[in-house]
């Protein structure tokens, strides 16, 4: 505060970013002694999670900071964030772990380049910040293309696999659509023309008698399909990532998605994600 002899309750109120597990899985063991060591040093009050991801606990005077890290680091063993004109922590859904769709390890990357690029997150190191976020899939649970300046998108370079008999019993009313997420509403008799076929944004799918055909050269990847119906369609088993990057929402321009740079890029925790770091370190560089 610039006026602490006026208000000598918030002179101090420092906000402490933590860098959240990968996929952010906690233990409740875990959360009560966050909970426990913000209540000995800060104000109580956490933002689980901010949109970079960090864990955020708001609110403590600058006396406190440094038993604050000590504690966390060495009885917790969790570290601090991102925060400022460095590389953010880097976030991602749950990727492998829970997600069917997922077309790489997303956690594992996640932590991959989050231990490599330590000095990256904790010392200041561009003019900006900088934020990475992983994706398993186009669906993109943590809105990388919008939220990231460096967004890692699973996808496949092959063919859709398509379950013939599984798109009959959808047709037919066998299977609910969108995995029964609307099964309570009266929305009538499923049609896969209304459905599927005529929201396809490159109308690339069609029906020959009760046979579906998807033209894979113009598809984009949208996963509309294979979310409607996805006993019946799933990505290609060539898997890996589309790299984008730019993402930013600037308060008078409007937000503005990623540019596509690399439409596929195999990620693999064999090779040190070398295609990746490579990649990061020529956009740096």
């Amino acid at each position: 505060s610039d006026v602490p002899d006026r208000f000598p309750g918030v002179a101090h109120f420092h906000t402490v970013r933590l860098n959240q597990p990968s996929g952010m899985y906690y233990s409740t063991k875990k959360l009560r002694a966050i909970c426990d060591l913000w209540q000995k040093y800060g104000s109580g009050m956490t933002n689980m999670h901010g949109s970079t991801g960090d864990l955020v606990l708001l609110g403590t005077s600058t006396p406190n900071l440094e038993p604050l890290f000590y504690e966390l680091t060495h009885d917790l063993n969790q570290d601090l964030g991102g925060s400022g004109s460095n590389l953010r922590t880097p976030s991602c859904c749950l990727g492998k772990s829970r997600c069917e769709w997922s077309c790489y390890d997303t956690q594992a990357t996640c932590y991959a380049m989050t231990m490599k690029y330590q000095d990256e997150i904790h010392r200041p190191a561009f003019p900006y910040k900088f934020k990475f976020k992983f994706s398993g899939c186009p669906n993109d649970c943590v809105a990388s293309i919008a939220r990231s300046d460096l967004s890692v998108i699973g996808t496949w370079r092959d063919d859709i696999r398509i379950d013939q008999a599984a798109v009959k019993k959808y047709v037919s009313g066998e299977y609910n659509s969108n995995a029964g997420a609307h099964a309570g509403k009266d929305w009538g008799k499923f049609s896969i023309n209304k459905e599927v076929i005529n929201l396809c944004p490159t109308k690339c799918m069609w029906m020959e008698g009760d046979t579906l055909k998807i033209d894979n050269a113009e598809c984009t990847r949208c996963m509309h399909c294979i979310n409607v119906m996805p006993r019946a369609l799933r990505p290609g088993v060539v898997q890996g990532a589309t790299v984008l990057v730019g993402a930013k929402a600037p308060i008078l321009d409007g937000a503005q998605f990623a540019t596509m740079v690399v439409p596929f890029m195999e990620i693999s925790a064999e090779n040190d994600y070398e295609d990746l770091v490579n990649f990061i370190e020529g956009l740096w560089g």
